[in-house]
């Protein structure tokens, strides 16, 4: 009896070794590769910004000379006006966009010229960039003539199928205008201006930062699972599979198996941070 005993005890133990052989064997190959799931960022779904610049033909008014006062204030009022008639939010004055608008009628005085592009090519777009504005969407109407008075200025530009889509353009939310009195191919005459825009802060980019820690994040972990395998490979080679080197070699390899997880999910979490905002992103531009 005792030695039946013996034989069964001798099987259990046998057996719970084979198993748990298994467990281990099973374990070293699959439990770090749980903690790379998602981890991934989207870096590709990151639409490209698509600047836009409108830009109608400029309108030649009227040259006769007669009594006229335009202003900055009134013809930015007057084309809020025309804006809520048709149910559009006002635009709001920004001070780079009247930064263009005067440099655009300065300039088109100094080098006696009436359009979009400067003799040198110059437009919208090099104006922008050098006053710093940021820009999704940018539109320029220009006016050359002497009208009464601002409410008169803007009415031209609405009967102007253009200039009237470029006030009427509901993706606009910033405005900037000049209105320049000077001498035009030998006549007094006065330039207007309208620059408007839609600023890039209104789809703010994924943070960079953020990206370059993640792209940081990935070599150090890939670091970390080369040095995991390499560990891996250095248990399962060790012979006999007992004794303190063999404990010490497990126990190394679990503790960096531990740091593995840790650095992978707090990266994770970054990745699901960075992502979120490209959503945010793309959800933004396609709206545009």
């Amino acid at each position: 009896m005792k030695k039946r005993t013996k034989i069964f005890f001798g099987i259990g133990v046998i057996t719970m070794a084979i198993f748990a052989g298994y467990y281990f064997r099973f374990d070293l190959s699959g439990w770090f590769n749980l903690a790379k799931e998602g981890l991934e960022v989207r870096m590709d779904e990151l639409k490209e910004i698509k600047q836009q610049i409108i830009t109608p033909s400029p309108l030649f008014g009227p040259r006769e000379e007669v009594a006229s006062n335009l202003t900055l204030e009134g013809v930015v009022f007057e084309t809020n006006i025309q804006r809520q008639q048709y149910g559009l939010p006002v635009l709001s004055v920004n001070a780079k966009l009247a930064l263009m608008a005067q440099a655009k009628a300065e300039d088109m005085f100094s080098r006696q010229y009436f359009a979009h592009q400067s003799p040198t090519g110059d437009g919208p777009a090099e104006l922008a960039q050098m006053v710093g504005y940021e820009y999704l969407l940018v539109g320029e109407n220009l006016a050359l003539g002497n009208y009464k008075n601002d409410e008169d200025l803007v009415n031209a530009w609405m009967n102007s199928p253009g200039h009237r889509e470029n006030i009427l353009q509901g993706k606009y939310t910033e405005i900037g205008v000049a209105v320049k009195r000077g001498v035009y191919e030998g006549k007094m005459v006065w330039l207007s201006v309208q620059e408007f825009g839609r600023p890039q802060a209104d789809c703010p980019l994924p943070d960079e930062v953020l990206g370059s820690e993640i792209k940081e994040g990935q070599a150090t972990l890939a670091i970390l699972e080369q040095q995991l395998l390499n560990k891996k490979n250095e248990v399962e080679n060790i012979r006999p599979k007992r004794g303190n080197n063999y404990k010490q070699a497990v126990d190394e390899y679990n503790e960096l198996v531990s740091q593995y997880n840790t650095f992978a999910n707090n990266l994770k979490a970054l990745i699901l941070d960075y992502n979120h905002q490209v959503k945010v992103y793309n959800v933004c531009i396609e709206s545009m």
